[in-house]
Parts: C-alpha cells; structure tokens; sequence
C-alpha cells in the first residue's frame, strides 16, 4: 500500500476520533453551563446543546475532509510521521479555537443574563418634591 495513503487513514481516523471525543466533552459538560445561560430552561438548553454539537461535527468533519489532500508524495516512515503531525496539529488548533469562540460567546450570554438578574427594579416615589 502507499505510504501517502497509509498517512490519509491514520489522519482521517485520528481526526474524526478527536472530533468525536471533544464534541463529546463539550456536549455533556456544557449541558450545566447551557442551562445557566438560559435560566435554568433544561429544555431549551439540551436543544441549544445538540445543535451547537451537530454544527461543530459539520464545521470540523468539513475542515478534516478539506485539509486530507496534500501535493506531497510520502516516500518513507519520518515523512508520514511529519505530515501527520502538520495535520493533525492544525485540526487540534482549530478545534481549540472554535471550543474558545463558543465559550466567550456564551460566557457574554450569560454576564448580560447575570446583569439583569442582580438589578433592581426601580423604586416607586414616595414623595412629592415641592418647585
């Protein structure tokens, strides 16, 4: 078999592992946080949580696939170990940053949310202020 093609099963399947794992961290350790942000709305927070994993499998799977074709040929065992570690490090960085987007984003939801929580209504007059 091809030494580049050997490369492309091991990327694709360290790839597609990784993004499964993450996703399913993110899923189930966001569940808590999600319904923090949406007030305690446990319904709205598992709808929210599965879409924003159904869109991070599309955005990395999607990144993985195009990222798979290379121009270079691999001639020996060093060169699979160096292209794999140039893929699959560029698929951990954009995990890492998508994982760091999604959390400021709904880190912000909730300050505002906490912000509307902690304020006082305004107090009704008690008086009248003579001109």
């Amino acid at each position: 078999m091809d030494r580049t093609v050997i490369a492309y099963v091991i990327y694709l399947l360290v790839s597609i592992a990784l993004t499964i794992w993450v996703a399913r961290t993110l899923s189930r350790n966001g569940r808590i946080f999600l319904a923090d942000v949406l007030k305690g709305n446990e319904k709205l927070a598992e709808a929210v949580n599965h879409l924003l994993v159904v869109g991070f499998y599309l955005v990395n799977l999607g990144f993985v696939a195009l990222y798979l074709s290379g121009d270079e040929t691999i001639e020996d065992t060093r060169e699979i170990f160096e292209a794999l570690s140039t893929k699959l490090g560029v698929v951990l960085l954009v995990l890492g940053v998508m994982h760091l987007g999604n959390v400021y984003v709904l880190n912000r939801i909730r300050r505002r949310g906490m912000l509307e929580r902690e304020q006082v209504p305004p107090v009704a007059p008690q008086d009248w202020v003579g001109a």
